[in-house]
């Protein structure tokens, strides 16, 4: 197997304790040459949904044979299995508990999934409360070095998948949510590009018009755009809509929430 020595990292662990660098240890251990990035600590406290959502959108953007090992696991030390997750570009190390479910979805074309049960590639201390440390760590750091994906364990299918919101679509009409709201207040909706190009038929006048419940929100092409405090859409970096007011936080200025509904809707 062709190795990348590139470990991303995601988890809800925060900066505050030392759990972060006690991984990032653990992986130099075994390989001293790799290279750990930190993707995202600051996933709420047991939110599978948001740290699904983190690593989904953002795990395309690294090179090829990329390692994602995400740590969100309320369920560390129970019957839920740890796993190794391979795609035809990347590999994804976590718990089988829905936080993959992105990824499922739009690598199931070429995927597999091992269910990592070979311990000669874990820490001898093995704690019940700490398998980032104990498994996680060094399963990805083993595939840095280039060990098979074959040698981890036997694949699995009946891996667990979330319900994630996806748009809904009516006639002249595209329902979706807000999912995630980020440090400046911004608020990402699950209404992506291709869905408005395939509502609107890559339409971008006036026949275009959205709503957040019953407010009409202006579509922008940027932040500086929107000149007044007010509250602005534009489609981000994700190529998601995104709901925000410029230089200001516009979850708490119009009391915005994970999982308001969003409509687009096209008029003649």
């Amino acid at each position: 197997m062709r190795a990348n020595r590139i470990v991303t990292l995601t988890s809800d662990f925060g900066l505050d304790d030392p759990f972060v660098g006690v991984v990032k240890g653990v992986i130099l251990t075994i390989n001293p040459e790799a290279n750990i990035i930190d993707l995202n600590h600051g996933v709420a406290s047991h939110d599978i949904r948001e740290a699904a959502f983190t690593i989904g959108m953002n795990y395309r953007f690294f090179p090829e044979r990329t390692v994602h090992v995400v740590i969100v696991d309320p369920g560390v030390g129970s019957r839920r299995r740890p796993i190794l997750v391979v795609t035809e570009r990347y590999y994804f190390v976590g718990p089988d508990n829905g936080v993959f479910s992105m990824i499922f979805e739009r690598e199931k074309r070429d995927l597999k999934v091992v269910h990592i049960t070979a311990d000669q590639y874990f820490l001898k201390v093995n704690s019940a409360t700490f398998q980032g440390r104990d498994v996680f760590a060094p399963a990805a750091a083993w595939l840095t070095r280039g060990k098979d994906c074959r040698m981890f364990g036997e694949t699995i299918n009946d891996f667990v998948t979330l319900d994630l919101p996806v748009p809904v679509r009516m006639k002249g009409t595209l329902r979706g949510e807000i999912i995630h709201i980020d440090k400046f207040g911004n608020a990402m909706t699950n209404i992506c590009l291709p869905d408005i190009v395939d509502l609107t038929g890559r339409r971008h006048d006036g026949t275009l018009r959205i709503f957040l419940r019953d407010r009409v929100v202006p579509l922008k092409k940027y932040y500086g755009e929107a000149k007044s405090a007010t509250l602005h859409a534009l489609v981000n970096s994700s190529e998601c809509l995104e709901l925000f007011v410029n230089r200001a936080h516009a979850a708490k200025k119009f009391k915005i929430s994970v999982g308001d509904p969003v409509e687009i809707k096209v008029t003649a």
